[in-house]
């Protein structure tokens, strides 16, 4: 201490500068109160609000003289917040001492709304207790307005994927009444033959390219096809209409199954000679029923051999090597066969997604050999029965066979076996 009590005049120069660094403290404190980027208040234990910062006030619209003292916090909120507030936000503080990170929504003096998260804690004291509730308000607007789009967003997907459903189904269903259109609606009656087919369609949303047909002649003369375009989708659709109705119309000209290729051949060639150029394999043939057998001549352009099923328990296939695509070329070659068909026999014609289709873990080539052993495993019952046996072939092919498969299978039927003694019984 100097003279008369007084500091010296280093030691009061530190007291006037402490003084001041403590007054601009209390100012800049004031100040991040009032105007810091979020909302602040405090409200007694009854929600009673006691100080409010400036940005709220701006946020609300109000000034601090109709808020301090008149207002509670829940009058700050939306109808259905102070509801939540009531039933949730109220009991939780209560219960926890905190609240963290509550999306609500205040309403200003205008009536417009604002989304907010808040946060609350309860100040406590030892000798008294709960003393007030402080509470941070940030302004969530823009995070509201992200939710918002992304929520749209997810109900834009969510409609265009039940849309794209829809119009799957459609198209699924399009597609299914043109494949049916591409085929026979069902297989005439042949005296003393017996006629099955069947269809399987690898995908629902890809149109296929194997087509058959059975239909008369005349003279007690049939003629059968059954052929595979190169291709999916509706361009395959195109060139299997048009081998359908040229086979059917070159026949009725002149059956000679050689000619029938040959006539299909010259028309598929003119027709796509341009740059996207189209061809098919195909089996033509011609019945010939006689007094208990079938007569058959049939050519082959590219397609894999039939196969017949004998009544003995057999099966071998009908050769026809050296036969070339169909349209593929100006002029092609076509190889011819013949064969008969007796009581318990069954020619079948199949498309090469049946012997191409993968099976067991090293997704192996199914292959001619071991379809021709599986008909002769199946007993000569006919027709239907080895069709029906194929089909469950086909479906325990289940993702090995990725190519449409068509069959058509003609034969004579077996005799009935005559019962035991009935013979004795008729002398």
């Amino acid at each position: 201490m100097g003279r008369g009590g007084q500091c010296p005049d280093g030691e009061q120069d530190v007291e006037d500068t402490s003084a001041a660094f403590a007054v601009l403290l209390e100012d800049s404190m004031e100040e991040l109160y009032d105007q810091a980027p979020c909302g602040y208040l405090s409200t007694l234990m009854d929600g009673t609000i006691a100080k409010i910062n400036d940005t709220l006030l701006g946020w609300l619209g109000l000034s601090r003289r109709q808020v301090v003292g008149r207002m509670r916090f829940a009058d700050l909120l939306t109808v259905g917040g102070k509801l939540y507030h009531e039933t949730h936000f109220a009991p939780l503080l209560q219960m926890s001492g905190e609240v963290n990170g509550i999306a609500l929504d205040i309403k200003a003096a205008d009536g417009q709304r604002m989304p907010v998260l808040v946060t609350s804690r309860v100040k406590t004291s030892d000798e008294c207790g709960p003393m007030l509730i402080r509470t941070t308000l940030f302004d969530a607007r823009e995070r509201r307005a992200y939710e918002t789009e992304l929520l749209r967003g997810r109900r834009a997907a969510e409609e265009a994927r039940r849309q794209a459903e829809v119009d799957r189904t459609r198209l699924q269903e399009a597609l299914a009444v043109l494949q049916q259109s591409l085929l026979p609606a069902e297989l005439p009656t042949v005296p003393g033959l017996e006629a099955d087919s069947y269809y399987h369609t690898a995908s629902p949303e890809l149109i296929g390219g194997d087509f058959y047909d059975l239909f008369p002649l005349g003279a007690d003369r049939w003629a059968f096809f059954l052929g595979d375009v190169c291709g999916k989708g509706p361009q395959a659709a195109a060139v299997t209409s048009l081998a359908r109705y040229t086979l059917r119309a070159a026949a009725l000209h002149d059956p000679d199954p050689v000619t029938v290729l040959t006539t299909l051949n010259t028309v598929l060639h003119e027709r796509y000679t341009g740059g996207d150029p189209r061809y098919c394999t195909a089996v033509f043939g011609v019945l010939h029923p006689g007094d208990g057998h079938v007569d058959v001549h049939l050519a082959s352009g590219g397609h894999p051999s039939a196969l017949i099923q004998r009544a003995g328990g057999t099966a071998h296939y009908l050769p026809t090597p050296d036969g070339m695509l169909v349209g593929a070329l100006p002029e092609a070659r076509f190889t011819p066969a013949r064969t008969r068909l007796l009581p318990g026999d069954t020619l079948l014609l199949y498309t090469d997604g049946l012997t191409e289709a993968r099976t067991g873990p090293e997704r192996e080539l199914y292959g001619e050999d071991a379809l021709r052993a599986f008909a002769s495993e199946q007993p000569a019952t006919g027709p239907r029965a080895l069709v029906a046996a194929l089909a469950g072939l086909l479906a325990g092919f289940g993702d090995g066979l990725d190519d449409d498969t068509a069959l058509l299978a003609l034969g004579v039927p077996a005799p009935l076996p005559t019962p035991a003694g009935e013979d004795e019984d008729l002398t």
